[in-house]
């Protein structure tokens, strides 16, 4: 009878042998899918929260640097102290082609209190050379194909329009067409 614990000894062991490596392998899964988990949840939080704290009246406008059509660099910071209206369009969009007389002509009348940009999201500087050309405008526009200063500025439809006061905060944002009933003169005097 002494032989037979003597023999089973081996095989106990290596029952246990399995056992401690299954429980092993089994915290380290559990371990794993925790971390997966919070992973997760801290990243999309993360970008809840950037999604959820919009831009909006008050805040400071994002800094940014891009290129006009005429190749010359521009950066926001620079209008510092001037009130700046941003219109954010491409030639695709209706209501854009429909307001950009509107825009124009109220950026033409206030050129010496505020600076315009003209941000095109999406197009090529070919195709917002032949919009302009067909459309007989000529001011410089900023050029975002890769949609950098409209994700920045969290644009997620077309046409949108951001009055920045002199300090740099926002004073109004427009996210839609513009049309004479809107008191964008109004707001640009404010902004001054």
């Amino acid at each position: 009878m002494e032989n037979k614990p003597q023999q089973n000894e081996p095989m106990i062991r290596k029952k246990r042998g399995f056992q401690v490596r299954r429980i092993l392998t089994i915290v380290t899964m559990i371990a794993a899918l925790f971390a997966g988990i919070w992973a997760v949840t801290t990243n999309w939080s993360d970008s809840e929260s950037k999604r959820s704290n919009p831009i909006r009246t008050g805040a400071e406008a994002p800094d940014f640097t891009a290129v006009n059509s005429k190749g010359e660099q521009v950066r926001l910071s620079d209008y510092r102290g001037r009130a700046v209206m941003i219109n954010f369009w491409a030639s695709w969009c209706t209501p854009c082609v429909r307001e950009m007389p509107l825009v124009h002509d109220l950026a033409q009348q206030n050129a010496n209190n505020v600076e315009t940009l003209f941000v095109n999201v999406g197009e090529s500087k070919g195709t917002i050379n032949e919009f302009m050309k067909s459309h007989q405008f000529d001011f410089p526009v900023i050029i975002d194909a890769a949609g950098k200063v409209s994700s920045l500025y969290r644009i997620t439809g077309l046409p949108a329009t951001m009055v920045i006061d002199r300090s740099g905060q926002f004073r109004h944002i427009l996210l839609g067409e513009l049309t004479e009933d809107i008191p964008l003169q109004q707001w640009l005097k404010e902004s001054m």
